[in-house]
């Protein structure tokens, strides 16, 4: 997953019964956490998380 790309953003993150889409807007390499992504969703709001509660959307 590279920045631009769009994403799925878990439920674990949003707080919605869905997965949101959202676009990557950072991609980072945090020594304790491994690779951590900020994505912004279509009403501005952003999330960021470790990799793995986030999918690649179709």
């Amino acid at each position: 997953m590279n920045q631009g790309d769009y994403v799925l953003i878990s439920p674990d993150l949003t707080q919605l019964k869905e997965w949101v889409r959202g676009q990557i807007i950072d991609v980072e390499d945090n020594p304790f956490n491994g690779k951590v992504i900020s994505a912004r969703t279509s009403d501005g709001n952003i999330f960021f998380g470790v990799i793995n509660l986030f999918r690649p959307a179709a």
